[in-house]
């Protein structure tokens, strides 16, 4: 019987090494010779400070910045352990909104999203990213339409011009990938970045 375990046994040991080990290990060492920035999070740092990364949106609110997408994320209730409050870009709990195209808690939301930018920005179109979750709840993308739309109040916030804005948006959006794949996008933390960076020249 233990002539007939043992290979079975080994083979175990055997394939936990390669991939539980060493295949794992030869991809980090590789990655973090090809791709370090990458490989370490896509890590952002203003004054020797990481302050977040490419890959994870930030809520910003204050009407100086540019907004980001919804996110649907959420996060245990310090009250209430068993319920759950809404926390915007939680990257321990990226997720998206489990509410379908008939649902008239989502259809609320997003009429009273709509109004309030339309109030903000009269006779513009809303651009639908700024009223839709991402299926992550952590895009930290916009399309370069809703950076536009977000112009006036941010120039008008910042007393700049909204060519300037504009500008600034424009040098912030990223093209498809190889020309061919995705679609153009503005990173909302780099572009309240290269405001910051404006307003103190």
């Amino acid at each position: 019987m233990l002539r007939e375990i043992r290979p079975a046994i080994v083979m175990i040991l055997v394939m936990t090494a390669i991939t539980g080990l060493a295949y794992p290990l030869a991809m980090t060492g590789i990655a973090q010779v090809v791709f370090p920035h990458q490989a370490n999070g896509s890590l952002i740092e203003k004054d020797g400070k990481v302050i977040g990364s490419e890959l994870i949106g930030q809520n910003f609110t204050a009407p100086g910045y540019f907004h980001g997408r919804p996110s649907a994320t959420t996060d245990v209730d310090p009250r209430d352990p068993t319920k759950t409050v809404p926390a915007p870009y939680n990257a321990a709990n990226s997720s998206g909104s489990n509410a379908g195209p008939t649902s008239k808690a989502l259809i609320d939301r997003v009429k009273e999203d709509v109004e309030k930018l339309e109030a903000g920005n009269p006779g513009a179109p809303v651009p639908m990213d700024l009223v839709t979750t991402s299926a992550s709840g952590l895009d930290p993308d916009i399309s370069p339409e809703a950076a536009l739309f977000q112009v006036p109040r941010v120039a008008r916030e910042r007393k700049l011009s909204e060519d300037r804005v504009r500008q600034l948006v424009q040098a912030n959006t990223a093209g498809r990938w190889m020309g061919l794949l995705g679609e153009p996008r503005v990173n909302v933390l780099q572009l309240n970045m290269s405001l910051d960076a404006l307003a103190k020249r």
